[in-house]
């Protein structure tokens, strides 16, 4: 047997799964877009042809739902991104010595997130949350009820963001730390004979030598955050206001409460079509593949 088709029998259980488990419900997903039936009556489908994409980008809810979600997801990726390269950059300053500490950042990323979503909603419920009782004993805010997290629709969607920021910093961190392995020694050390301090080597040298690691990281984490809906539901289910409600928890309610599959199909679509977009704009942007032979 050829190595090609050694090769190809070793990927074939893999293209198969993805066959039947990504790709064939993705194509029903789009083609379902195009049709409007209940799923739970035996009706058959009806062709509207592009009804519910006109339907979808005329929607007040829908265009809000896309604002907080990317409100949301820059909020999430922002925080990550910033604490994480501060830890990383801590870490690789203290060499073998933050073996310990590495091991311990990493654990919030066994948590689930339905089991972070919990604990954070007791934290921050309004009253009797742990957060704002601290918050007064440190005498930083007049009442235990002064913040309501889960309450007000101006704070809330920041206060369903704090699970995932606390969840997935570690991610950032890790995959930062390991990209910050791969800087050539004698450059930095090279830039600091002539001269070049901190700030320098950080803003000349270390970031711009980290883009391929940063533009993997920044994809990865804003997809997932943009995704979001595990942690949301827990903590507020959309609310206060619908000020928390995201295209996940949108499309879902379009989907299961509203019995509308061709609705939320198209909805789903177009999201899907303003992430790839987003990712190749993050990697045209922020990696620039090809820049590192100019």
């Amino acid at each position: 047997m050829s190595d090609k088709r050694f090769a190809a029998w070793l990927l074939f259980p893999a293209a198969l799964f993805l066959a039947l488990f990504v790709a064939w419900p993705l194509v029903r997903f789009v083609t379902d877009s195009f049709f409007t039936y209940n799923p739970i009556s035996d009706a058959p489908h009806k062709f509207v042809g592009f009804a519910n994409y006109v339907e979808t980008f005329t929607s007040p809810a829908f265009a809000n739902s896309a604002w907080r979600t990317v409100a949301y997801t820059i909020i999430v990726v922002f925080f990550e991104f910033a604490l994480g390269l501060i830890v990383a950059l801590l870490f690789t300053s203290l060499g073998n010595a933050s073996r310990v500490f590495r091991t311990v950042f990493l654990y919030p990323l066994m948590i689930a997130p339905i089991v972070a979503g919990l604990l954070w909603r007791f934290l921050l419920i309004d009253n009797s949350g742990i957060v704002n009782q601290l918050l007064y004993e440190a005498h930083l805010i007049p009442s235990p009820d002064a913040i309501g997290w889960l309450s007000d629709p101006n704070v809330a969607l920041f206060a369903v963001a704090l699970p995932d920021i606390w969840l997935t910093t570690s991610f950032i961190t890790l995959v930062l730390f390991a990209g910050l392995q791969n800087i050539p020694a004698d450059v930095l050390e090279a830039a600091r004979i002539d001269g070049a301090r901190y700030p320098t080597l950080l803003i000349r040298i270390v970031i711009p030598m980290l883009r391929p690691v940063i533009a993997v990281a920044l994809i990865v984490r804003g997809v997932d955050a943009a995704r979001a809906f595990d942690t949301i539901v827990v903590m507020t289910n959309g609310g206060p206001q619908n000020s928390t409600e995201t295209l996940s928890l949108l499309i879902y309610n379009t989907q299961i409460a509203n019995g509308d599959p061709g609705l939320a199909s198209a909805m789903g679509t177009v999201y899907l079509v303003g992430m790839l977009l987003a990712s190749v704009a993050a990697v045209t942007l922020i990696w620039r593949p090809g820049s590192e032979d100019r």
